[in-house]
């Protein structure tokens, strides 16, 4: 019993790994455009816009991509998701090549590799309960949590060194390349595994939805958690879409990268110790609490100018959010049947991630237009909070980060207090 669960995992490894590799090709393709654009228009909606456009169409589709998840292999749609993302580039690339890239084309490119992405993403994650048993979750969690970081750890760090090297075509041509080794890894696995047989009954699209939708709604506690989650995504939101225009007022595109990286490796050290020890067995507990040093170390991000304090506190945030996503993560999998998980958690997904476009539209806005005005030198909160934190490009968006710490720490502590959520805990899940 125990080699088979060991085929099964390693089977699990080699899709991981392919994702792993596109996830690095992505980040390369993610940065080296945010900070194209950026130069080119000096503005922090624009580069707002290019997360917008990577992330909406995909979100809009996941209810879709959940269901044909639950219909068909899902390893055969996570093999068209990644063909289909890679149209994207081509896209972007051959106006690249012609010398009359424009900024549009760039939202237009990222728009086209996120349709794709909405059928592959589904298929993927709800492909670990094919792949394993219900004690090994965690450790799928926080691998599949490593292979989400990298694009932050590792590419970066590359895309930084890359700029100054060589021109946007052949970083767009390595992020192509690095789809199609995520495609080989999954035919691979593929070829050599029976694909699971799910009971089904020829339902209509709207129906299947709905049982995925029933699902979720039944249980107290999984709302309160989709609406927890929801929450931090739209200031996750805020954090990633508006890093970057503050640490390029402070530092230059190298510098950002590596930056970002040593930010990124908090995730990378607490996913590897949940993906090796499995994560704690109180996951009601964990979530609160390092929800709680999430909205912390966000706050410090914004607090100072110095380099290095906003290197440690986007550290530390990095390290305590994979333990809330984990927690969140296995709370809702075991009150999940097996046979909903993909268009439970396309669902889940389109919900919670609803946070992320709205960050992403009015972040640009407000820090332009309302915080940035507000903490130069005769802004109005130059006196008082500008004092504290400093004035000038970028302060604005630092007092952006401290609010919506403060918020998510007491978020954490509501948290804790629902016995709808602390149900979870034992799989029983309360019904509303």
């Amino acid at each position: 019993m125990d080699t088979a669960k060991n085929n099964l995992f390693a089977k699990f490894l080699i899709v991981w790994f392919g994702q792993l590799i596109s996830n690095i090709g992505s980040g390369l393709t993610a940065f080296t455009l945010g900070v194209f654009v950026y130069q080119k228009t000096h503005s922090a909606t624009s580069y707002a816009l290019i997360i917008l456009f990577s992330f909406l169409p995909s979100l809009l589709l996941k209810p879709v991509g959940g269901v044909l998840a639950d219909r068909f292999d899902r390893r055969l749609m996570m093999i068209i998701g990644d063909l289909g993302s890679a149209l994207g580039l081509l896209f972007i690339l051959g106006f690249t090549i012609s010398g009359n890239l424009a900024v549009w084309q760039i939202y237009a490119g990222a728009a086209i590799s996120s349709i794709f992405a909405a059928f592959q993403n589904p298929a993927y994650k709800a492909s670990v309960s094919d792949f394993l048993t219900e004690e090994m979750y965690a450790r799928a969690s926080g691998l599949m949590q490593l292979a989400s970081s990298s694009q932050y750890l590792v590419s970066p760090v590359i895309s930084g060194i890359l700029f100054s090297l060589m021109d946007i075509e052949y970083i767009l041509m390595i992020d192509i390349s690095t789809f199609l080794i995520a495609v080989l890894a999954v035919f691979w696995v593929r070829k050599s595994l029976t694909p699971t047989q799910r009971p089904q009954e020829k339902q209509h699209f709207l129906s299947e939805m709905k049982e995925g939708l029933l699902a979720i709604t039944d249980s107290r506690g999984i709302v309160v958690l989709i609406t927890l989650t929801s929450v931090l995504c739209f200031y996750i939101g805020f954090l990633q879409t508006l890093i970057g225009p503050m640490l390029l007022n402070l530092i230059s595109p190298k510098g950002f990268g590596i930056a970002q990286s040593i930010c990124a490796t908090g995730l990378l050290v607490s996913s590897l110790l949940i993906g090796i020890f499995g994560g704690t067995k109180h996951h009601v507990r964990t979530l609160s609490l390092f929800l709680a040093l999430v909205g912390l170390f966000y706050t410090l991000i914004g607090v100072s100018t110095n380099i290095y304090i906003i290197v440690i506190s986007g550290f530390l945030f990095f390290f305590a959010l994979a333990f809330v996503q984990t927690s969140l993560e296995v709370l809702i999998r075991q009150n999940v049947d097996n046979e909903k998980q993909g268009r439970v958690w396309s669902l889940i997904s389109v919900v919670t991630q609803l946070g992320y476009p709205l960050a992403y539209g009015f972040a640009g806005i407000l820090a332009d237009y309302i915080f940035t005005p507000l903490l130069m030198n005769h802004g109005a909160l130059a006196s008082t909070v500008g004092r504290i934190i400093g004035t000038g490009q970028g302060r604005g968006i630092g007092f952006m980060f401290i609010l919506f710490g403060i918020l998510v720490v007491i978020l954490a502590a509501i948290t804790i207090r629902l016995k709808s959520v602390r149900s979870l805990e034992q799989g029983k899940a309360s019904v509303i």
